[in-house]
C-alpha cells in the first residue's frame, strides 16, 4: 500500500479492480476542508482515461511491475510473439494489447513490455520509431516553407501527415507518444 503522497506519473495502480497508470496529477490545497489530488488515469487493458480525485493521505493500491525488452518477432494469426534477447524464450501477447502499438512496431523492433504476476499488461514502443514510407503522392520542389502537408502509408500501415516534399522511400522519425511526423531521416 502506498499513500497519495508517494504518487508520480507513469505509477501503475489498482483502481476499482483495473490496473490503471496515472498519466497526470495535480496537488489541489481548498482554503476550507483538506487537500485533494486530482489525477488522470489511463485504464491499462482498455486505454480509456479517467478522471479521478483522492483525498490527501488516502491509501493506494500501487501495483509492482516488471519491465523486460523484448525482440518482436511475427504474428502467428492468433497472438504477437516476442522473443527474449538473452534467454531466447518466447512470450505470446495476445492482439488486443498489442493494437494500441501496431502502428509503431515492426518485426525485430525491441520494446518494453511490462508484466506482473507473469502476465503482460502494457507494451511500451521506444519514443521515436523511423519508418519508411510506402505509398504517398509525388513530392513537389520547392514547397519547404509552407505548412500543407498530404497524408503518407508507412511500412506499418499507418497513415501520418506529412510535409509535401516527402516521396516514396523515404524513411520518416515518427513520435510515438502522439503518433506525429517529426523529421525525415535520409
Amino acid at each position: 500500500m502506498t499513500k497519495t503522497s508517494d504518487i508520480k506519473n507513469g505509477m501503475v495502480i489498482k483502481y476499482k479492480e483495473a490496473l490503471v497508470k496515472i498519466v497526470e496529477f495535480q496537488h489541489v490545497k481548498t482554503a476550507r476542508g483538506g487537500a485533494r489530488i486530482r489525477t488522470k488515469l489511463k485504464n491499462i487493458l482498455t486505454g480509456q482515461v479517467v478522471d479521478n480525485t483522492f483525498r490527501s493521505g488516502e491509501k493506494l493500491d500501487e501495483v509492482r511491475l516488471e519491465a523486460r525488452k523484448l525482440q518482436y518477432s511475427y504474428f502467428d494469426g492468433v497472438n504477437h510473439v516476442f522473443m527474449d534477447q538473452e534467454t531466447y524464450e518466447q512470450t505470446d501477447i495476445s492482439d488486443d494489447l498489442f493494437k494500441n502499438v501496431k502502428n509503431f512496431v515492426k518485426e525485430n523492433e525491441i520494446v518494453k513490455i511490462l508484466f506482473t504476476e507473469g502476465n503482460a499488461v502494457d507494451i511500451e514502443p521506444p519514443t521515436h520509431v523511423e519508418l519508411k514510407v510506402k505509398a504517398t503522392d509525388p513530392g513537389l520542389k520547392g514547397d519547404r516553407v509552407t505548412n500543407a502537408t498530404k497524408p503518407a502509408t508507412l511500412e506499418t500501415g499507418y497513415v501520418v501527415a506529412v510535409p509535401l516534399f516527402i516521396n516514396v522511400g523515404d524513411i520518416l522519425k515518427i513520435d510515438t507518444r502522439d503518433g506525429n511526423y517529426c523529421e525525415r531521416v535520409n
